[in-house]
């Protein structure tokens, strides 16, 4: 089955339900939220019955919350060490995000690795190896997803040999994969030749261990190293290779998530929409909407 969503909003007001809400008038059947700002580390408490009215109205409309995805903030950077401080933090954090994930009964939290900054990319990874030892030497209920990154700045884990040095380092089987068909892109893996990658995925890494695919077009060609996502064949990557992506038959049972831009209107950047409604009805008829900004924004101007 098709496991098919976008990153939707999760507002203190109504949590998950309001999660939820949002993901079905996309028409998703799985869907990935950040349990706050994704710019900052500000949470709020959980309510344990809005959760409940959340996975009653998920089961009701035939959502798994078994295939439903978290999604950590980007600013914990595990890789990087030589602020003490801010790498405790970074840690403690992640522990904690990972109690709110357990308390609200999703499996899957996603993470960006960081970047090693100051330091050597070698060394970078060792940090990040150090940090999710610290942290995934808990009894944890949730599978942890590295993020691939597209190697902008001084970003880890954009290439399978780095991430292939973390699993091999790494004691835990909770420890998995987020594939971001963007950021493959800009750290220059061809999606033109995606079985290839999966084949070497599966020698040096596992198949197994991929949990989330994240779907994006990229704004930038190959190898730049810049993450900068495009909305579903509109980019460089290109419909019918995202679709080989999606529906890859040794991918099955796996969420993918649409994270595009919101669509603006040409004469107010400050007013957007988003896409995903649409971008996921291209997905499912495999038909390329070559109107989709004018379908968007006459959408969304109607239910006003």
């Amino acid at each position: 089955m098709l496991l098919l969503g976008s990153h939707v909003s999760f507002k203190s007001s109504d949590q998950l339900v309001g999660s939820v809400k949002e993901a079905l008038s996309y028409g998703s059947n799985t869907f990935m939220f950040y349990t706050g700002a994704p710019q900052n580390t500000k949470r709020c408490n959980i309510d344990d019955n809005l959760t409940k009215e959340a996975i009653k109205l998920m089961k009701e409309n035939n959502i798994d919350i078994n295939n439903v995805v978290v999604h950590a903030p980007y600013i914990i950077n595990l890789s990087n060490d030589t602020d003490s401080h801010k790498y405790d933090f970074a840690i403690n954090f992640l522990k904690d995000e990972i109690k709110r994930v357990e308390k609200l009964g999703v499996k899957r939290l996603v993470f960006h690795p960081g970047s090693f900054t100051s330091l050597t990319l070698e060394k970078g990874l060792d940090c990040l190896i150090y940090a999710l030892n610290e942290v995934l030497k808990d009894d944890i209920n949730v599978n942890l997803c590295i993020e691939t990154m597209a190697g902008k700045g001084t970003e880890v884990c954009f290439s399978l040999d780095q991430l292939k040095y973390v699993f091999d380092n790494v004691k835990s089987d909770k420890l998995f994969v987020c594939l971001d068909t963007c950021h493959l892109n800009d750290s220059g893996y061809d999606i033109s030749l995606f079985n290839d990658y999966l084949s070497s995925f599966d020698k040096k890494i596992g198949l197994d261990k991929i949990e989330v695919i994240h779907v994006n077009d990229s704004k930038n060609p190959l190898g730049s190293k810049k993450d900068r996502h495009e909305n579903i064949g509109y980019g460089y990557i290109g419909f019918d290779n995202l679709l080989k992506v999606i529906y890859n038959d040794k991918l099955s049972d796996i969420p993918f998530i649409l994270e595009t831009p919101y669509i603006s209107l040409l004469n107010d950047k400050k007013i957007s929409y988003p896409p995903y409604k649409f971008e996921i009805e291209m997905i499912k008829n495999k038909k390329f909407n070559s109107n989709l900004h004018d379908d968007v924004i006459n959408y969304y101007k109607k239910s006003i």
